[in-house]
């Protein structure tokens, strides 16, 4: 998301003629977009992306668990451990 934000702010520059960035290369002005889609590739290959959906879900439902067991005065199992 970086890249991509960074190429957006880079082709204004450039198309607006603004500062250093004018005198660069288009080339230049449009690496990041590239290193953004490298970044997206990579991230889906690898299962970057699958894993850390995975991570959010488990601790929504952790977040959601914990808030209905103290919404029912019963201890949440971290404060058991924590108490033993």
């Amino acid at each position: 998301m970086w890249f991509l934000m960074l190429g957006l702010l880079g082709v204004a520059l450039k198309f607006l003629e603004i500062g250093p960035v004018a005198t660069w290369s288009w080339w230049v002005v449009l690496i990041p977009f590239a290193l953004a889609i490298a970044w997206w590739a990579w991230a889906d290959a690898s299962g970057y992306t699958k894993r850390k959906v995975v991570e959010k879900e488990n601790q929504r439902r952790q977040d959601r668990i914990d808030r209905q067991r103290s919404n029912l005065g019963m201890l949440t199992s971290r404060s058991n451990r924590k108490r033993r």
